[in-house]
C-alpha cells in the first residue's frame, strides 16, 4: 500500500506542475483556465487518492473522500463560470495570426 501512496502522490505532483507550466506557457486567459481546470483537477484528484491509500480505512479517509468528491464537483464548475464570465465581459480568445 506504500508503495501505492507513494506512485499515486507522486503522479498528483506531477499533474500539478504540468498545469503550472501551462498557467505560465500559454497565450490567453482560456487556454490557462483550461490547463488549470483539467489538469490541476487531476492532480488533486490523484494526489488525495494517494493519501487515501496511505491512511488506510479510517474517519481520515472518509474526510478526504467528501472532499474529492467537492473538489471533482466546484473545480470545473468555477473554471466554467470564470471563462464565461470573461467572456461576457468581452475578453476576446487568442487567435494565430497567419503570415501571407
Amino acid at each position: 500500500m506504500t508503495l501505492l501512496s507513494i506512485l499515486f502522490i507522486l503522479a498528483g505532483l506531477f499533474f500539478a506542475f504540468v498545469a503550472g507550466i501551462g498557467a505560465i506557457r500559454l497565450p490567453d486567459f482560456y487556454c490557462r483556465s483550461h490547463a488549470i481546470g483539467v489538469v490541476d483537477t487531476l492532480g488533486t484528484l490523484v494526489l488525495i487518492l494517494g493519501v487515501m491509500f496511505q491512511f488506510g480505512i479510517s474517519i481520515i479517509t472518509a474526510k478526504l473522500a467528501f472532499i474529492l468528491i467537492f473538489i471533482y464537483l466546484a473545480n470545473p464548475t468555477i473554471t466554467h463560470v470564470l471563462m464565461r464570465a470573461a467572456l461576457r465581459s468581452g475578453l476576446e480568445p487568442w487567435t494565430k495570426k497567419v503570415r501571407s
